[in-house]
């Protein structure tokens, strides 16, 4: 069973484990409880388990919003301090790491502190506890012949997975993830998979650069992908070019018609304050659109310009660039599932070690601070053979997916989106990785037997030990269970020994070369050696560790960050402890990456390979938050960057907890607070530890002081 219930050994409560997930977080109760399984179906939406116990109170260390609704579903109210006469209720807590809904007969009330939610019923109650875990899982594998015309029949299914083609889909927990894609000789597709009939046809030439783009179009239109000479979206009596600037285009179309569904879903079940509706400069009759059909409300938003609309709209999160090869169609998926903007390049510039000044010292291009170069100690040193090549290794191409050992340097075209990922030969210069296998084992992730985030730093130089201590930054969350272990100087088996167990992280400090991993007594070379690799996610904090990175996801983790040049010990030092703190936070790797990048110039010598979602645990608040300080003294004008991350995918709502906003705002998003008090920031950071980017540089919540600096 992938959710456990249990009761808490030291205090009132439960505790909650999602093994799927990796999420846990603990709900307290005015006496000791005794869970008792209870039937699914007592609750308003599905829920994975059901248990009843009886209190009369139920708190939840954090900051939420209750949703209470009538017996037949009905939403009476939403909020965080109010109170309700007697009858019976569903009641939806939010956010937290897994749906979580309590039915029950009582009046009652909710209330808050800056760290928790309570509801207090009229005496003992038995309440109906459910959990739904946020995993979300294919219906089947479509089997296609890999030509572009064949394949558009397949990619015309994508949208089976969407569970409504009302603007609620704009809900990542109503999207469904898309059927897999696999070549064949024929078209198969199971029983299961059924399309949906949105009347949205989107007509391209039948060659893959034109097809792979629309993959997210597809997806989430659950449109028909037909071949034509002239690209185009249409529907029922109109029709949308999608040339000249054909990609462009296409990314235009998804985040417009996105963006409208956000606004446009706050007609249905969700009527709630929306900031981005509020601040709308666009006079549409939004509940007239929510009840139009999909495609009648597609042409009445595509009607309106982009240019009216792009002011409005927040940066998208990723762009995935999917080379037009027939071997990247089993991404397609993956890909439209994450709802990302996305190109297919036929031609990749290449990269060699001293172009720009060495690989992996290339700036982003669309970096929200100025970087800071770390600075280099009186005894610097590089944590590997400064001036070889990057590691070849062994030709790993009999793994699925694998990257040949000979695959070159690409640098990749710039994109306008926070993160970016690459799928297809070579090694991407500022980009994710992304391998198939890594997306497979998002999937098989199943039940497992500790409750428990293990984490494990390595390290195996004497002259690395400052990075050691990250051990430190790991586990410091309440409510999340961590095993932590520091072990030094590993000899080749123990190495051997610790890939192969079930560690959640691995953060290794060391060297890495043409040898491979650096022990005591002699090298582990991961790209020839037979290894089951068991890890989940990795930092291999050590100069050219990509090739070994690689051959780690090919041989069982999901994702981890990696360097493609020689790097200096003391910026690594620095990026080691700022993803150390953003792992421990909830981030996932790209986006951790990607914030690393923003302080330290030195970050853009690491990517990410694998699957670039990979979390080892759930933020508090569910999304992944940062928060920019812009002037040095009270009051203060900030604002927060809010990432898609995990199940809180694009299209999840978020309230910023601070006294001077109550509306809802939409992921991603940036969220502007101005003329915040002192008293009101130093609220808001103590509820999570997040990174604070000020006019000084980084900082943390936790670490932010009285001068408004914390330095």
């Amino acid at each position: 069973m992938s959710i456990d219930i249990d009761p808490l050994a030291d205090d009132a409560g439960l505790t909650v484990t999602d093994h799927i997930e990796n999420t846990q977080f603990e709900v307290y109760t005015d006496r000791a409880v005794e869970p008792v399984a209870s039937p699914e179906a007592a609750h308003y939406f599905p829920v994975d388990a059901s248990v009843t116990i009886e209190t009369a109170s139920v708190e939840i260390p954090r900051v939420t919003i209750v949703e209470t609704r009538a017996s037949d579903g009905t939403l009476l109210t939403r909020g965080d301090d109010y109170a309700m006469a007697p009858g019976r209720y569903h009641v939806g807590i939010d956010p937290a790491p897994t749906k979580f809904y309590l039915t029950f007969d009582s009046a009652f009330s909710v209330s808050t502190t800056e760290h928790s939610t309570r509801i207090d019923f009229d005496g003992a109650t038995d309440v109906q506890l459910g959990v739904r875990s946020l995993h979300q899982v294919p219906a089947g594998t479509i089997t296609t012949p890999t030509d572009p015309e064949s394949l558009m029949e397949a990619v015309s299914l994508l949208g089976s997975a969407l569970q409504t083609t009302s603007p609620e889909r704009s809900f990542p927990t109503l999207r469904g993830h898309p059927p897999l894609i696999e070549p064949g000789d024929e078209l198969r597709v199971p029983e299961r998979i059924e399309p949906l009939d949105s009347g949205i046809r989107i007509v391209v030439p039948p060659a893959y650069e034109y097809l792979y783009p629309v993959v997210s179009l597809a997806y989430y239109f659950a449109a028909d992908v037909v071949p034509g000479d002239a690209p185009r979206i249409e529907g029922d009596g109109w029709s949308h070019p999608l040339a000249p600037d054909f990609e462009r285009r296409t990314a235009e179309v998804l985040r417009q018609s996105f963006h409208f569904d956000c606004l446009a879903r706050t007609e249905g079940f969700y009527p709630v304050d929306l900031h981005e509706r509020e601040t709308t400069d666009i006079d549409l009759d939004w509940k007239r659109l929510y009840d139009l059909p999909l495609a009648e409300r597609l042409g009445e938003y595509l009607a309106i310009p982009f240019e009216r609309v792009e002011p409005e709209l927040p940066q998208w999160t990723l762009t995935t660039d999917v080379r037009p090869d027939p071997e990247n169609i089993e991404m397609l998926p993956f890909v439209a599932g994450e709802l990302s903007v996305v190109r297919s390049p036929e031609t990749a510039t290449p990269v060699t070690a001293g172009d720009g000044g060495g690989v992996g010292f290339f700036r982003g291009p669309h970096a929200d601070t100025t970087p800071r170069s770390a600075t280099l100690g009186p005894n610097e040193f590089v944590r590997g053979s400064a001036g070889t090549e990057p590691v070849r290794g062994a030709d790993a191409s009999a793994d699925r997916d694998a990257v040949p050992a000979t695959a070159d340097f690409v640098r990749p075209e710039p994109v306008d989106t926070v993160e970016h990922a690459w799928v297809g030969d070579g090694v991407p210069i500022d980009a994710n990785k992304a391998t198939l296998d890594a997306y497979h084992r998002r999937l098989e992730a199943g039940a497992v037997e500790q409750s428990r985030i293990s984490v494990l730093v390595v390290c195996n130089d004497e002259q690395m030990r400052e990075e050691g201590e990250v051990a430190d930054l790991y586990g410091i969350r309440d409510m999340v269970q961590f095993d932590i272990d520091v072990r030094h100087d590993l000899t080749r088996a123990e190495m051997r020994d610790v890939l192969e167990s079930d560690v959640d992280f691995l953060h290794y400090v060391g060297h890495v070369d043409d040898r491979g991993m650096q022990c005591t007594d002699e090298y582990l070379d991961l790209t020839d050696e037979d290894l089951d690799v068991g890890i989940s996610a990795f930092l291999l904090n050590a100069c050219q560790s990509y090739r070994q990175g690689e051959a780690l996801v090919h041989r069982g983790s999901r994702g981890g960050i990696v360097t493609l040049s020689d790097v200096a010990n003391s910026p690594a030092t620095q990026l080691g402890r700022i993803i150390a703190r953003l792992m421990n936070g909830g981030f996932n790797l790209r986006t951790a990456l990607h914030v690393a990048k923003r302080e330290l110039i030195t970050g853009h010598q690491y990517i990410v390979v694998g699957d670039g979602g990979t979390t080892i645990c759930q933020s508090q608040s569910g999304a992944a938050a940062v928060v920019n300080i812009h002037n040095e003294d009270p009051p203060w004008n900030l604002s927060v960057n809010v990432y898609p991350n995990g199940p809180y995918g694009s299209g999840t709502m978020t309230t910023p907890n601070t006294t001077s906003e109550t509306s809802n705002y939409y992921v991603p998003g940036e969220i502007d607070l101005d003329d915040v008090s002192k008293l009101q920031l130093q609220k808001f950071l103590n509820l999570e530890v997040l990174p604070v980017f000020t006019p000084a540089g980084l900082v943390w919540s936790d670490e932010f002081g009285e001068s408004g600096t914390g330095r």
